[in-house]
């Protein structure tokens, strides 16, 4: 999807190119080179930043001509360019000096339009609160004009934002007078979206039939309009009904099927998402040997869709920027204005087309937070968020693991760099599954080793515990990858160590920022996998004072340790 997806309903690429032409001839002025500009600007799709320099334009000439109409019109573009390219903070200051330019102007439907395109800036930030305030500014603004394709959308987008925050009551009011307007104003493509929007509600409360009827609606109505982006999302809710059914076969069909029209149509984003799906479908069933093979596709495809950098965007993105100030203003020059305001005609279709453009960037910025959340603890990525910095701090007892592969350095010589990558990625995403599964934090990976810890938040008492069970997990799915015949040729031995103790936690870096955890301790935990054997966990005798009455283990006696002397050690047995 993305910004190409956005102009397929309402911006169109040939009309900036040959509008282009007749700006390269300057020969326009007043009203005709504003419009002229505004076109440019909301039609160029391939080039963000001309369009960007086209709106910067069309504000500056706006002023010039003390033209507030078109100031709106030019701060509007210039902030949804800003909102596309990731820069929200920008957008926002922008967006509310198009408010303000609508009010100047006694433009009713320009300052509605402006403020669901600030709610909506809001809800990509993830501030669900101011989003709600501006959704709500701007959707009783819609409703006093005659507009009602633009009035359905704000709803839509309004739902959309509850269903995020799980208000599914308040979303499916909002989705189901969306529809009313959009079924008699026979705008389909809105139609389809509240149908897959009421759908995904349904789901979510556990509404099985109602989701897949009225889902299955929505690809009815989509196909026929050839808009197969969200189709191939649908799919794939679907079949995630379907599993939690227990019903394996008819959720495979669906996601199958999602992956056949994502890859006929070239939709990146689907095509990753419905490999990944299968990858875990395959998994889940205990065919490894299926779950690696689309778990490779899935890892062709992730690179090209995601972008990294927004872990660190969404770091340092503030949740409140100007909200009293600028809300202030904006109140006090609405009242100002009100009785000066003309209603007249202004075409919905921006909004629409930029719907389903926004659910993914909703959708991406819960991806974002995602990979934040997998870099760090969810407290310390709150405290990045709020503070920009992590303050370090010592944890009196905390459980450290680390695992490693015998013989990977020998076999990884042979691999190419893709292959080498896929291998290690088909393990490691199993003991990222395992270790999120006992409520354990990952810390990092060093080549083919993995470290992880547990204990690091409060009230955490039975870490130890946790990070024995899931280190067995983790070596008993090593060990059935080896003895799987068709997967030998990535099979090998791991060897498992944990240690229990105080560390000191904290982030490192300012851009590409690492948590970590230091001590003794991790050093410690280090020399027990270091000294331990193939399928084996060699814990320390701090950890075993933790466990004995929960594991069988093994003492293995007293054993030298470099720069540190005999240690006792003990297998886990079972």
């Amino acid at each position: 999807m993305g910004f190409q997806y956005l102009g397929s309903f309402a911006q169109d690429q040939n009309v900036a190119d040959s509008l282009s032409k007749i700006y390269k001839e300057n020969n326009l002025e007043g009203t005709a080179k504003l419009e002229l500009l505004r076109n440019l600007s909301f039609n160029e799709v391939n080039d963000l930043a001309l369009s960007l320099k086209y709106a910067e334009e069309l504000i500056s000439l706006s002023i010039l001509e003390e033209n507030d109409l078109y100031l709106h019109r030019g701060y509007y573009q210039k902030g949804i360019v800003n909102r596309l390219t990731g820069d929200l903070d920008k957008a926002l200051k922008v967006l509310f000096k198009s408010a303000e330019a609508a009010i100047d102007a006694s433009y009713v439907i320009g300052e509605g339009h402006t403020y669901i395109a600030i709610a909506d800036t809001y809800s990509e930030i993830g501030n669900s609160d101011n989003a709600e305030s501006y959704y709500n500014k701007g959707i009783q603004l819609l409703r006093s004009t005659n507009d009602p394709v633009s009035l359905a959308t704000a709803l839509l987008n309004a739902g959309d934002e509850a269903f995020n925050s799980k208000k599914y009551d308040v979303a499916l009011a909002y989705f189901e007078e969306s529809g009313d307007i959009f079924r008699n104003a026979n705008y389909l493509i809105g139609t389809a979206y509240n149908k897959g929007n009421i759908g995904m509600v349904h789901a979510e409360q556990g509404r099985d039939s109602l989701a897949k009827a009225n889902i299955n609606e929505a690809i009815i109505i989509l196909e026929e309009l050839e808009d197969y982006s969200p189709i191939a999302e649908y799919l794939t809710y679907i079949s995630d009904i379907y599993l939690k059914q227990d019903d394996w076969p008819t959720a495979l069909g669906y996601t199958e099927r999602s992956l056949e029209l994502a890859k006929k149509y070239g939709l990146k984003k689907q095509i990753s998402e419905s490999n990944l799906q299968l990858s875990e479908l395959y998994d889940q069933i205990g065919d490894p040997v299926k779950s690696y093979t689309y778990y490779k596709e899935y890892i062709a495809y992730r690179d090209s869709v995601i972008n990294l950098e927004k872990v660190q965007q969404f770091a340092d993105l503030r949740t409140n920027y100007e909200v009293s100030q600028k809300q202030t203003e904006v109140d006090l020059l609405n009242q100002q204005k009100r009785n000066q305001r003309i209603i007249l005609g202004f075409s919905g279709l921006l909004l629409i087309s930029l719907f389903w453009y926004y659910r993914t960037i909703s959708k991406e910025k819960k991806r974002s937070e995602a990979l934040l959340l997998n870099i760090l603890p969810a407290e310390t990525a709150r405290e990045l968020k709020e503070k920009g910095k992590v303050k370090a701090k010592k944890i009196a007892s905390a459980t450290v693991l680390f695992t490693d592969f015998k013989g990977f350095t020998t076999y990884s010589e042979k691999l190419s760099p893709e292959a080498l990558v896929e291998t290690v990625g088909f393990y490691f995403s199993k003991f990222d599954a395992i270790i999120e599964k006992h409520g354990l934090e990952k810390i990092k990976t060093i080549g083919d080793a993995y470290m992880c810890a547990g204990g690091l938040h409060a009230d955490e008492k039975d870490h130890a515990q946790r990070m024995v069970l899931a280190g067995l997990e983790i070596a008993a799915f090593v060990e059935a990858t080896k003895n799987d015949v068709s997967a030998v040729e990535r099979s090998f031995d791991i060897r498992l160590g944990i240690n229990t103790g105080p560390v000191v936690a904290g982030v490192v870096g300012t851009k590409k920022f690492a948590y970590d955890i230091w001590g003794d301790t991790v050093n410690v935990a280090s020399r027990m996998e270091t000294l331990s054997e193939p399928g084996k966990i060699n814990i320390s005798e701090s950890t075993y004072d933790l466990v004995k009455d929960t594991w069988v283990c093994e003492y293995r006696g007293e054993i030298e340790v470099k720069n540190r002397g005999a240690l006792k050690m003990y297998f886990v047995n079972a």
